[in-house]
């Protein structure tokens, strides 16, 4: 993780182009976003963290889920479930480095000062906030679904010695799979709220993976000395993301909005505060 975060601010100081003149279209403020992103280490490094991670920890979760187990339904679940599990098991990891990839796509700006150079060329700001949301969001999602897809495909031998089967396109596997690589590109888009708002890589990303990691923790620890909190519980932005893909106390549609709900308050503070603070 500290190779992604030491390797932002010499690549962001290199990433200095940005479109100038005040007719800039919003196609040319994604392929400037585009280009900054891509010019960053951290994008490469983080990017392929998430992929490696993914692959290798679904091969060891395959391994370990066919050890003395001779099919799905003795663990209790149906072959799709468990393919699902094995195909996603290297997600969390994946949603810890691509929280702190977000807040580096905007907290890289201004530690760089190249933040001033992209409010010059958009003077109404939102735009170029955006613009960053959907390239980030885009490539994001895109590597989510690679990862979840090569794991499944990579897990497929490993459990079909064991008799185990699963279509990937099946309704079961392939929305979850979709879910992931959603909710993964979501992560991104929360992040980039919080780096606005705090506009610190370091706190930036003290406060997106407390909110991911700590928040939930905290919760639920205090669920069970006060009764009521534990209804708060899932609505905690990565229960909810958990609840999209396995739900178990709301629907997949309810905490898909849950996660919207937390990604647009995240978004809408950061809009604001972009709006009314120098750069």
């Amino acid at each position: 993780m500290s190779a992604v975060i030491n390797s932002t601010q010499p690549a962001a100081a290199r990433a200095s182009f940005v479109p100038t003149g005040s007719g800039l279209s919003f196609i040319g403020l994604l392929r400037s976003e585009s280009i900054k992103v891509w010019s960053l280490r951290s994008t490469y490094w983080s990017f392929s963290l998430v992929v490696l991670a993914s692959l290798g920890i679904a091969v060891l979760m395959a391994f370990a889920m066919t050890s003395g187990v001779d099919s799905a339904g003795a663990m209790g679940i149906d072959n799709d479930q468990l393919f699902v599990m094995v195909a996603t098991s290297g997600l969390s990891l994946g949603q810890l480095i691509v929280a702190v990839l977000g807040v580096l796509s905007i907290s890289g700006e201004y530690s760089s000062g190249m933040i001033r150079s992209t409010l010059t060329a958009v003077p109404n700001r939102l735009p170029a906030l955006w613009a960053k949301v959907f390239v980030l969001f885009g490539f994001t999602f895109a590597v989510g679904l690679f990862s979840v897809v090569g794991s499944f495909l990579v897990a497929t031998p490993i459990l079909g010695a064991k008799g185990m089967t699963a279509n990937l396109f099946d309704v079961g596997v392939i929305l979850p799979l979709l879910g992931n690589a959603l909710f993964l590109g979501l992560i991104a888009v929360f992040a980039i709220g919080i780096g606005t708002i705090v506009r610190s890589s370091a706190g930036g990303i003290a406060t997106v993976l407390g909110i991911i990691l700590l928040l939930p923790t905290v919760v639920a620890l205090f669920s069970l000395l006060v009764e009521w909190v534990a209804d708060i519980v899932p609505f905690m932005f990565t229960v909810a993301g958990s609840e999209m893909i396995t739900p178990t106390t709301m629907e997949s549609w309810q905490a898909f909005l849950v996660v919207l709900a937390w990604v647009v308050v995240s978004l809408g503070a950061a809009a604001l505060l972009l709006k009314r603070r120098d750069a």
